[in-house]
């Protein structure tokens, strides 16, 4: 690489005392090692990159037509992609433009320049510029990665005479007139080097094909296939198999027509083609067009989350003028819709010489920005036209919307009006009617709205009964996100807590100005701690006696709201760092005011005392479900022998 630069000339070790001005000058010398291992990081992106400049070369023949500034018909615009093992060549022929002899030496024999680039500024005030792929110049280039050497054959529209150029991944290139391309275009033809025989595979090449061409504006041919047709009518009907070409590509999906065009089947169709796979229908879609500050088409699906959040499957897709990039969209489409499906197709995005990362970009914020924008507002949309369909798919869809109210301020504010409160009967709730049904009962002597919600309401079966005696309403908060979400609204809602119904016996979570008195003497509580204590494991509970009601359950389980809500939301990131590594701890509240709680405390029968207080404490374990292995086991005996005892 021979390289001029800005030269500073040292008369002595302290003084310069002239300085020269240049232009860098890239050679090729050292450019083609480069090329061949760094230039893409998968080797595959070769194929995409000719395909591409296939598409331009086509797009190119058509505009120019339109323009007249080509004569003639266009004729057959397929692109063919062909392997011949024999021979060990892979070609990719299309009947565009094609090149003359000085096109070739402009755009191939000067490294990163830009054909597309060039055109798109030379006719950009007369024709629409968003079909023209390729925008770095070194596309070509990429076949140096899989071939030991590539011939061009191409017939420019404007001349009469082919050319034909060849390179064996050195500087040295060869370029002559050639007649062996009759017609306007030009045949790529890459030699397979021995590393990379792989791409000499049908197999190989259909499945390159299919991931990265599959929705190119241009049809692409990939071999032959059997096709069963009919032939007559009525009983006279014949089937006959017939031979047609491969068509691997669909040049005009959904994303690219307009909206009023598609129907509701069409876009499920759309769905099934993106992800053959997946057999479940998308709840609904969001069709993306816009063009001004910024270019986006898309289509986005709601797919069935429920029991389902492999966020690795079936990912949203991004396209440049409808060549596939990644899947892997950091930055440009929002962390909490990533559950989401669909294609995203954008000319504004930058994207590195391999298409295969992004970039910091300005418009990317705003793409992003407007994606979460179009989301809520069909959410909101659904809400208000049909709020029983809305709440049939609930299930399915409030893992996003709790997951977009925790990250995004501006989603927040608008998904909290349609946002739900599923209760434990089955009514689905907004924030403000939730509020109007449990303000009056659930405000505590503070001025406090407490909402009582659980993640299982058969585990915690017990607890909401007692709270319905209480008529005070509880509502299903189960998501795995459920502690950043509630921490999040009672940030957000002014005089609002939410309290598992779990996390204190009910006088306590709802504390009302009327006290109640407790029916055993600070002494009584003093003797009978130490008795309760004997029962339980001390590294898991920790004991309380409290005054309760006396129809309220003698032993009550509870766990502290501010505890496992750090603990739950530090394991799904977030909350204090190390909490989710503790142990679960618990209390066991013993209701001074329950009668068993008596008859224990007065028991004189020191193993009848144990007994009473084990089957109660277990019972407690028991309705929490923890109670297990051997301690289950000798709770069923005891409790045989307990009925045993009774009947005799």
């Amino acid at each position: 690489m021979a390289v001029a630069y800005g030269l500073f000339i040292l008369a002595d070790k302290s003084k310069y005392l002239a300085m020269a001005t240049g232009t860098i000058n890239v050679q090729a010398d050292n450019i083609f090692p480069i090329i061949k291992k760094f230039l893409y990081s998968d080797h595959e992106i070769f194929l995409r990159e000719l395909v591409s400049n296939a598409v331009d070369a086509t797009t190119k023949i058509k505009k120019l037509t339109s323009l007249g500034e080509a004569k003639g018909e266009l004729g057959d615009l397929t692109i063919e992609v062909k392997v011949d093992k024999k021979k060990k060549t892979l070609t990719i022929s299309d009947n565009g433009v094609g090149m003359t002899a000085e096109e070739i030496e402009k755009y191939i024999n000067q490294i990163a320049f830009s054909g597309a680039e060039e055109f798109v500024k030379k006719y950009d005030e007369k024709s629409d510029k968003s079909g023209i792929i390729g925008h770095f110049g070194l596309g070509f280039y990429s076949a140096f990665m899989v071939a030991d050497k590539v011939e061009i054959f191409s017939k420019s529209f404007k001349e009469e005479a082919g050319v034909h150029w060849s390179c064996t991944g050195s500087p040295e290139f060869e370029l002559e007139e050639s007649k062996k391309r009759k017609a306007r275009g030009t045949d790529i033809v890459l030699h397979i080097n021995e590393d990379s025989v792989e791409f000499l595979e049908d197999h190989k090449i259909s499945e390159l094909l299919n991931k990265y061409c599959r929705f190119l504006p241009v049809p692409i041919k990939f071999g032959t296939k059997e096709e069963t047709i009919k032939e007559g009518e009525g009983e006279d009907a014949k089937e006959k198999k017939v031979t047609v070409d491969n068509i691997i590509n669909n040049p005009t999906p959904a994303w690219t027509k307009a909206p009023s065009s598609l129907e509701e089947k069409d876009y499920k169709d759309f769905y099934r083609e993106l992800y053959p796979m997946n057999f479940e229908e998308p709840l609904f879609h969001i069709h993306l067009n816009v063009d001004f500050p910024f270019e986006l088409t898309g289509v986005l699906f709601f797919p069935k989350i429920k029991g389902n959040m492999d966020l690795n499957r079936d990912r949203i897709q991004l396209y440049c003028n409808q060549v596939f990039v990644t899947d892997q969209l950091e930055g440009i489409v929002p962390d909490f819709l990533n559950f989401l499906k669909g294609v995203i197709d954008s000319p504004d995005i930058p994207l590195n010489v391999s298409r295969s990362y992004l970039q910091s970009d300005s418009n990317v914020k705003k793409i992003s920005s407007h994606i979460t924008k179009k989301v809520a507002d069909k959410l909101e949309e659904m809400f208000k036209t049909d709020r029983a369909d809305f709440e049939s798919k609930w299930e399915d869809i409030k893992v996003v919307i709790e997951y977009g109210m925790v990250s995004d301020e501006k989603f927040y504010e608008k998904a909290k009006n349609f946002y739900l409160y599923p209760d434990v009967d089955g009514t689905y709730l907004t924030w403000d009617e939730l509020k109007a049904k449990t303000e009056a009962e659930q405000t505590n002597k503070e001025g406090n709205l407490v909402i009582l919600y659980t993640h299982d309401k058969e585990a915690h079966h017990a607890y909401i009964a007692a709270a319905e005696k209480r008529s005070y309403r509880t509502v299903i908060l189960d998501s795995p996100i459920v502690g950043h979400l509630i921490s999040k609204l009672e940030q957000n809602l002014e005089k609002v807590q939410f309290s598992r119904i779990d996390a204190d016996p009910l006088d306590k979570l709802i504390q009302k100005d009327a006290e109640i008195s407790s029916l055993l003497s600070d002494e009584e509580k003093e003797a009978l701690k130490p008795v309760i204590e004997n029962a339980v494991n001390k590294e898991q509970f920790d004991v309380e006696i409290q005054e309760m009601a006396t129809d309220d359950l003698p032993f009550v389980i509870t766990q502290n709201e501010f505890m496992r809500r750090m603990k739950e939301m530090n394991e799904t990131g977030g909350g204090m760092m190390g909490m989710g590594n503790l142990p679960d701890r618990f209390n066991l509240v013993v209701n001074a005011n329950h009668p068993l709680v008596s008859e224990i405390l007065k028991e004189e029968d020191q193993a009848k005392k144990e007994s009473l207080t084990k089957q109660g404490v277990d019972l407690a374990m028991l309705s929490k479900g923890l109670l297990k292995g051997e301690a289950l086991t000798q709770f069923v005996d005891r409790s045989f022998s307990l009925l045993k005892t009774k009947e005799n």
